[in-house]
């Protein structure tokens, strides 16, 4: 039987899924939203919130055993992973209770259960079909490994299971140097491990400038993170301490457990994509600009696109889309403005063309800058080092922001902005940053750009 029609069927209700579903019914369209799990989906529960609250409970560790450099007496006791986790669960349940009857509060339909296309725009839940005038696939992503690698989640672990740890590990191996990768590594080395992380690309968040990376990896040296790039995975086996890793070249490297972080694939395996002619690519759903798919008034937003798979990514893709069937003709997403932040200690925040790919379409139009963070007086407070490094193109905008620094994932939104308004440096080194703050260095780095620096040497 069919069981209701409407306007907009969304089937996935992760970031990109409810941000859909919330525009969508503001703009007083009919919205069924189709879940099998949690409304919220990964980024709420198994991704960005959980992940940032273990990341803020790391920096109070580091700021209990680093407080005699600011003259208080206090010293680390050690972790209860126990309290951890319960204020970690506790962030992720008042957000979900908050968005849960933000949900029912637009009048919104929620249908619980496992969804699958079994016609254009049908979604089959158990014995029931649901249509819609349009539909949005947002099915999400999973974490995934490598071929041969078994994830067994007590010796071998995903970050799902990570996340669920009750206990600090005496040791860990990352296998995998990117974001969620040193961002676990970043908590674990503040929560007293030893971390040894496993990349085969020649660098740590290969896809940040090489500056921010190297910045990263001076950092982690420095706290003692150990890591290995340009080294390749070859197997892991189980011993009675753990793991042992075997690496190319035949290195082995033990450890208590080992955490698979070697990224994220698109949740389409099974769901009756390409059996109603989607177009895909390596289980990825293939769109245009629009997010449209091949097939008429079929969408798809979030990590089943081909892309930067960030929650803030699908939000706006969902919003996009709503308001692309309401008719509003919304402006395409610009893909390189989409901000970016890694938020290990330090951090790593930016948005736009790195140099390297500056250069690769500029050529010898480009300039750089970086203002060091020594010379902001509210990052020396803090106790932090790193830049804040500009990409321009002589006489032309600012074609990249990209930053290195604890708490500079809280200056991306001004970069955000320099970039996606096609801000010259001129135009934004008039304008005034409080002081003190580490809003300061973007100001610093553009008045150095324009050529008038102040606190930095010209």
């Amino acid at each position: 039987m069919t069981e209701g029609n409407f306007d907009v069927l969304i089937l996935g209700a992760g970031s990109g899924g409810y941000a859909c579903a919330l525009r969508a019914a503001q703009l007083g369209l009919t919205v069924g939203l189709v879940e099998k799990g949690s409304l919220g989906g990964t980024c709420l529960h198994v991704g960005c919130i959980p992940t940032k609250a273990l990341l803020h409970a790391a920096e109070v560790a580091d700021s209990a055993r680093d407080a005699s450099k600011f003259g208080v007496s206090a010293s680390l006791e050690g972790i209860d992973m126990a309290g951890v986790n319960a204020y970690k669960d506790g962030v992720v349940s008042r957000l979900f209770k908050g968005l849960t009857g933000l949900i029912k509060s637009r009048g919104i339909t929620v249908i619980e259960g496992e969804g699958r296309l079994t016609g254009p725009r049908t979604v089959t839940v158990g014995d029931t079909a649901y249509t819609g005038k349009h539909l949005v696939l947002a099915s999400g992503s999973y974490s995934k490994s490598l071929p041969g690698l078994e994830i067994d989640g007590e010796s071998v672990m995903s970050s799902e299971h990570a996340l669920k740890l009750d206990r600090v590990p005496r040791s860990v191996i990352v296998l995998g140097g990117g974001v969620i990768g040193c961002e676990f590594a970043s908590v674990w080395a503040s929560f007293g491990a030893d971390v040894t992380i496993i990349e085969a690309l020649p660098r740590l968040v290969a896809v940040e400038d090489e500056a921010s990376s190297k910045a990263l990896e001076r950092a982690f040296r420095k706290r003692k993170i150990k890591f290995l790039t340009g080294t390749p995975f070859q197997s892991v086996k189980t011993t009675d301490a753990g793991v042992a890793v075997t690496v190319e070249g035949g290195d082995v490297i033990e450890a208590e457990l080992m955490l698979v972080a070697v990224g994220r694939g698109p949740s389409t395996a099974g769901l009756g994509y390409e059996e109603q002619g989607i177009t895909m690519e390596r289980g990825f759903v293939l769109t245009d600009e629009r997010c449209r798919t091949g097939v008429e008034g079929v969408f798809a937003v979030g990590d089943i696109v081909p892309g930067l798979q960030l929650a803030h990514r699908g939000f706006q893709q969902g919003i996009f889309v709503a308001e692309e069937i309401a008719g509003l003709d919304p402006t395409p997403i610009n893909e390189a403005g989409i901000p970016r932040v890694t938020y290990s200690h330090p951090e790593i925040a930016s948005v736009g063309l790195d140099e390297a790919q500056a250069r690769e379409q500029y050529g010898d139009q480009v300039t750089t800058v970086t203002y060091d963070l020594g010379g902001n007086g509210k990052s020396q407070i803090l106790q932090t080092a790193g830049f804040v490094k500009l990409v321009g193109l002589a006489d032309g905008p600012v074609l990249g922001v990209h930053m290195v620094g604890d708490r500079v994932g809280e200056l991306i939104g001004e970069a955000q902005l320099i970039y996606n308004w096609e801000a010259h440096a001129d135009d934004v080194a008039p304008l005034l940053h409080a002081h003190p703050t580490q809003n300061e260095a973007l100001g610093e780095a553009h008045l150095a750009l324009a050529g008038k620096p102040l606190h930095a040497h010209s």
